[in-house]
């Protein structure tokens, strides 16, 4: 009988964030691929609209969000007593959104990632820059750069 075939990280992740962030559920995020050029999320419109028939901007912000911490998250996922949260984030919105939200955090440079694993190791705690846009049909309709701090728990 074959071994059972070990889920793929886009599975992974998107199992985690339904499991454990409730507004993920809510806006009905989906997590669409994961390879060394980034991370991208979507969600529909219907479940993420405003009074104007655009993307709510807090929906923008959130998945934007969600696709850099996501991929953080698919960084260390080994890592079961490593922490993400977000320290500090600035969005910019350039166009409204008429149709499915799409956010992309392309992968950071490779001397920042190994900066920002080689601290984490050393001192139990790391900070990390990274961006995200919000695209429709190949355009940039929402710019994301935010602060992320990934922590180890102290040692008992």
């Amino acid at each position: 009988m074959p071994e059972p075939m070990m889920p793929s990280a886009t599975a992974r992740l998107q199992t985690y964030l339904h499991e454990s962030i409730p507004l993920v559920r809510h806006m009905q995020i989906v997590v669409d691929t994961y390879d060394e050029h980034g991370l991208s999320l979507s969600a529909p419109l219907a479940a993420n609209i405003n009074h104007k028939s655009t993307a709510f901007g807090g929906s923008l912000a959130a998945l934007a969000t969600l696709s850099c911490w996501g991929l953080l998250w698919l960084l260390l996922e080994p890592q079961a007593d490593t922490h993400l949260v977000v320290r500090e984030s600035h969005m910019h919105y350039l166009h409204p959104v008429t149709d499915t939200l799409v956010a992309v955090c392309p992968q950071p440079a490779d001397t920042a990632r190994q900066r920002f694993l080689d601290t984490l190791r050393r001192r139990g705690k790391a900070r990390l820059e990274l961006e995200a846009h919000i695209l429709q049909q190949q355009t940039v309709c929402a710019k994301f750069s935010g602060q992320f701090v990934a922590y180890r728990d102290a040692a008992d």
